[in-house]
């Protein structure tokens, strides 16, 4: 690890920002701000071409086993950024991370490696990678040339372990030159194995709870600003104060949550008193929650009206201060929890009762819509019973025309029927004569000589006709065939 030196005197390389020959200087800076910070130059090698990215042979001559993932997104914790390295973890001799200047929702990871090969390996590797499949972040590995540290900022009230370097693992309590899998420091200046830090799936470091992932600076919900701004404490409603748009007064007329919480001096205020009503404040130098103000007053000689007393009157007086401290907070409590529980009552009413309104109107939609499709079917049903009602009157209509048809085909038949019965009865009767006539010619011709010439003289008269018995019922059974 290279120590902290004197920005002047760097090589001209080394300034910031600045590019000389074929590296790149890009100041960094690492450590809590409220505690320690230390500032530094990393000096990068440019990136080769992209077609020859992946070619060992146009990496950097005299590069060094140590490389810089820029950019890496927030979100990514180092248990992440752990599991994205893989395989590559247990060549990793140190990992440290560090804040680029200007790029406040990204930091970088400077790595070393314990040999050149699995440098180039990981380099071509992760090189243009996507950190997640779901995201449009890439990965950029730049070869570092050296690493300067420029400058030490320290804090007042800094804690002891912040300033010395830890020998052990925080979380495992062992060597942390042990592990063969590396080390790794966060943000903070706190080292750890990497194989223990890639199961702490939180943000912030384990030991200092310092997060990588800074808070948005807060802003009036109104109007924007970022000064002089009131956070209540029963919602958490941010608002300038009443010398700028006076959005937090507004806030607190319009919902009647009369405490409010000033975030640059950590004070609260009671609009309702219309004065300061906060005990505790947080401290600037190391975070911690602080008293405000003493309960007695001090003299000139510095002792205070209460403690130079008697231990006893003391400790009574300061029992009392508690118990109405107590008392006053759990009513200041009580009245805010009825307060807020108006407050969202009435909330809740309002949106059962919106909900009531888009209930009903939803219902009378469906109905509508319901009765309109009903009414459409409607009137198709009548149009298909009225087109129906033609058809069948019109069959109705042809049926009576085919009946007179059919009575006047059948009156035909049977008037063709009768004649044709005539005709077959003058047949028959003629169909007699003439057998009549040829079996009298027959009896002439077989008789004798003597009565043959009597009989040639004589004539022959017709006798009545009688039907045949045989013929009478075919002639029936043809009449009924017919009808």
């Amino acid at each position: 690890m290279a120590t902290a030196a004197d920005p002047a005197s760097l090589p001209p390389s080394a300034s910031p920002f600045s590019s000389t020959g074929a590296l790149e200087s890009v100041p960094f800076s690492s450590g809590n701000p409220r505690i320690e910070e230390t500032r530094g130059v990393v000096l990068l090698h440019p990136d080769p071409p992209a077609a020859a990215s992946s070619s060992s042979s146009h990496l950097p001559v005299g590069r060094k086993p140590r490389v810089c993932v820029p950019a890496v997104p927030n979100h990514m914790t180092y248990a992440d950024f752990c599991r994205f390295c893989g395989a590559f973890v247990p060549h990793m001799l140190e990992m440290r991370i560090v804040r680029i200047d200007g790029a406040e929702d990204q930091y970088s990871v400077l790595i070393k490696f314990d040999t050149l090969s699995s440098t180039d390996s990981f380099y071509n590797h992760f090189n243009g990678k996507r950190f997640s499949s779901l995201e449009g972040d890439v990965s950029c590995v730049r070869f570092v040339e050296d690493v300067h540290y420029t400058q030490l900022i320290e804090h007042a009230h800094s804690s002891v372990t912040s300033l010395a370097e830890q020998p052990t693992c925080p979380v495992c309590l062992e060597r942390l030159d042990q592990d063969p899998g590396g080390i790794l420091t966060t943000i903070c200046n706190h080292s750890f194995h990497c194989s223990c830090i890639s199961k702490w799936t939180d943000s912030s470091c384990p030991v200092c709870r310092y997060c990588q992932q800074q808070p948005e600076k807060s802003m009036c919900s109104i109007c924007g600003t970022s000064e002089n701004l009131w956070i209540c404490v029963i919602c958490g409603n941010v608002g300038c104060g009443r010398y700028k748009g006076g959005h937090a007064i507004e806030h607190w007329k319009d919902t009647e949550h009369c405490y409010s919480l000033e975030l640059e001096t950590q004070k609260v205020w009671d609009y309702a008193g219309d004065n300061y009503v906060h005990r505790l404040i947080q401290s600037k130098t190391d975070g911690k929650l602080v008293e405000y103000n003493c309960y007695g007053a001090h003299g000139a000689d510095g002792m205070c009206s209460i403690c130079s007393g008697d231990a006893g009157m003391d400790e009574a007086i300061l029992n009392s201060k508690v118990e109405a401290i107590v008392e006053e907070y759990n009513d200041l409590l009580t009245s805010q929890l009825d307060k807020q529980r108006n407050y969202y009552e009435s909330l809740l009413l309002e949106v059962k009762e919106e909900n009531e309104r888009e209930v009903s109107a939803a219902t009378a939609k469906a109905v509508s819509i319901k009765h309109q499709k009903l009414q459409t079917k409607l009137d198709k049903c009548i149009e298909e019973k009225s087109f129906l009602d033609d058809i069948n009157a019109n069959l109705v209509k042809n049926q009576e025309m085919w009946r007179e048809r059919i009575r006047k085909v059948q009156e035909r038949e049977q008037a063709a029927l009768r004649l044709k019965d005539e005709k077959i009865e003058k047949l028959e009767a003629e169909l007699r004569d003439l057998i009549a006539h040829i079996e009298c010619q027959d009896a002439v011709a077989a008789a004798p000589e003597s009565i043959s010439s009597d009989i040639q003289g004589g004539t022959i008269l017709p006798g009545p006709s009688t039907p045949s018995s045989s013929s009478s019922p075919d002639r029936a059974a043809r009449d009924r065939k017919r009808n």
